[in-house]
């Protein structure tokens, strides 16, 4: 069985749609996580278990876990 959801807040749910942003690695954290700056405000705390980003590194971002490191920072 499916445990029920609550519906999507917005017009676009996140986790359902096929959107993946750029977002740029600002600081890792413990346990695989690290904040981003997005561009369009404060600071966001994401995933970063799956790829190997370090800070300064633009990662694409899907449902609050990094799939992909698409550009390295300038110290790599």
């Amino acid at each position: 069985m499916i445990p029920s959801r609550e519906p999507c807040a917005g017009p676009t749910c996140l986790t359902c749609s096929d959107a993946a942003v750029e977002v740029t690695v600002t600081r890792l954290l413990e346990a695989g996580m690290a904040l981003v700056d997005t561009g369009a405000g404060p600071a966001e705390e994401v995933s970063v278990a799956l790829v190997d980003a370090r800070v300064g590194d633009v990662v694409l971002v899907h449902a609050g876990e990094a799939i992909a490191v698409s550009r390295r920072g300038a110290d790599r």
